[in-house]
């Protein structure tokens, strides 16, 4: 199983502080499923039954071909979110949720983007590419391709650099995360105990 589905936002920061108590707020849903047909649809059917909106999804295997982890990101009350993460747990095909959105984690986006490039204007270009770490990976007669990867945010910010020069076209991944410490992972018990002691760490 391997899709990807995205939508960009400006607002919401990403990274590893920690967010305000109650209201809504952003989070970061990791879902680990059977590598089966269908599973996708009944978890994102399960956030659409109750309302809420997909900022990004991406889906793929993981170390184990016979699972796949589903990164979810959504707007939403605490309390909702967290009957949502136990009803995702019913299914029979979802091994374990958890919310990312309280702990400390690595998180990602991988984006694509093609971008108007005539000779006079590739050495402005490049000198962007490099400020932002990015790499170019295909060019053409008059346009370049460039990989870019990381933080929402620091995709975002590449976005608006590009638009003066003319964007044709760009894929996202989605964003992908994992928590700092793989133990955590493979201990959903331990997770909620060493949250807080896991964020002043870092």
């Amino acid at each position: 199983m391997a899709i990807q589905a995205n939508k960009a936002s400006n607002s919401n920061p990403v990274g590893t502080e920690q967010p305000p108590l109650s209201g809504r707020m952003r989070h970061v849903l990791s879902a680990l499923v059977q590598n089966q047909p269908g599973v996708l649809a009944q978890v994102s059917g399960m956030f659409a039954s109750r309302g809420f909106n997909i900022e990004s999804l991406a889906v793929s295997e993981t170390e184990d071909p016979q699972l796949s982890r589903i990164i979810v990101v959504v707007m939403g009350d605490d309390r909702h979110l967290e009957q949502v993460r136990k009803q995702l747990e019913k299914i029979v095909t979802v091994v374990k949720v958890q919310d990312f959105s309280r702990v400390s984690h690595v998180e990602r986006d991988l984006m694509l983007i093609r971008v108007n490039a005539p000779r006079e204007k590739r050495p402005e270009l490049q000198a962007i590419v490099q400020i932002f770490r990015a790499r170019i990976v295909d060019v053409g007669t008059d346009s370049l391709m460039i990989e870019i990867s990381g933080q929402e945010q620091k995709i975002q910010a590449f976005i608006e650099e590009m638009r003066p020069y003319g964007i044709q076209e760009l894929a996202r991944t989605g964003r992908i995360a994992l928590i700092r410490g793989g133990r955590f992972l493979d201990d959903p018990e331990s997770l909620d105990h060493a949250a807080p002691s896991l964020a002043r760490e870092n």
